[in-house]
């Protein structure tokens, strides 16, 4: 089996990057980037020196339930191309030693046993022994130190 690392939709960057509110109903923050350590979730690439960016709150999940994770990313105020789906982690996420890692049913809930905070250079690894499951129909993967959402990984 092969995994996929996948962005933020662009449906869901364009529509918040027109002004749309965020998962608590706000309108995102509106910030200029010092070039450290902003990750748009769109491209998956970090938000230059001087270039805008927005801070808001994503719930990568189609609807309200106990396990419907809610937290802050980072997204280009402007548009940006999404990056494409990748069969490798993708190279933004490689400047982190690691992540975690966690499996949701078709039910969007979490499937015990399945999160670990798991090294990077493991975690395709780790992706495809637990998509093997088939009680996991997807994955994410969350920083490990303040468990923001980083992207989703899928069946290949």
């Amino acid at each position: 089996m092969s995994v996929l690392f996948k962005a933020l939709p662009t449906e869901t960057a364009r529509a918040l990057q027109k002004g749309g509110l965020d998962a608590y109903g706000l309108v995102p923050e509106r910030r200029i980037s010092d070039g450290d350590g902003v990750p748009c979730r769109h491209c998956l690439k970090n938000v230059a020196a001087g270039e805008a960016y927005l801070i808001l709150a994503y719930r990568p999940f189609p609807g309200l339930q106990p396990y419907a994770e809610t937290g802050p990313i980072f997204l280009h105020a402007e548009a940006c191309e999404r990056a494409e789906d990748a069969g490798t982690i993708p190279e933004l996420f490689l400047e982190t030693s690691d992540y975690i890692v966690r499996g949701y049913g078709a039910d969007d809930r979490i499937v015990y046993g399945t999160g670990a905070v798991v090294p990077t250079p493991d975690i395709a690894k780790r992706a495809d022994m637990i998509l093997k499951r088939e009680d996991v129909a997807y994955l994410h993967m969350r920083s490990a130190r303040n468990n923001c959402y980083q992207c989703r990984i899928e069946r290949g």
